[in-house]
């Protein structure tokens, strides 16, 4: 039986690279690292977790996965923090509804994460 989905996994190429995955989810969005090893990184979402593989491989290239979506309550206040750390804002905050049965109404943004990964800031309204 799935329960949810435990982690999204990401690498890292370059030293320069990890720093900046430690700031945009460690700092900037401030997700806690739940476990670390000489090899990768967890951070906690709340929800799930972030895998970082820090081998430095470069990988870079298009995938599967279109983009990692996070959980908030506060949009706007997250691309405020994104944006004062110097990462891209590739949509800015938005309200919207998709036509589900029931509609599902949302605040969501979209940034780049620091290895290229697109990054959805999303707030589920009632």
């Amino acid at each position: 039986m799935i329960k949810g989905i435990h982690h999204i996994s990401i690498r890292c190429a370059t030293p320069e690279e990890e720093q900046n995955v430690r700031k945009f989810y460690g700092e900037v969005l401030g997700l806690p690292v739940k476990r670390e090893w000489p090899g990768g990184i967890f951070f906690d979402t709340g929800a799930g977790q972030i895998e970082v593989f820090l081998n430095r491989e470069n990988i870079k290239g298009p995938g599967a996965v279109q983009h990692i979506a996070l959980a908030t309550d506060d949009v706007d206040d997250m691309v405020s923090r994104v944006k004062e750390a110097g990462f891209r804002v590739t949509v800015e905050p938005r309200d919207g509804e998709m036509p589900t049965d029931p509609v599902l109404r949302m605040r969501v943004a979209f940034c780049e994460g620091p290895v290229g990964e697109t990054v959805e800031l999303f707030c589920e309204r009632l």
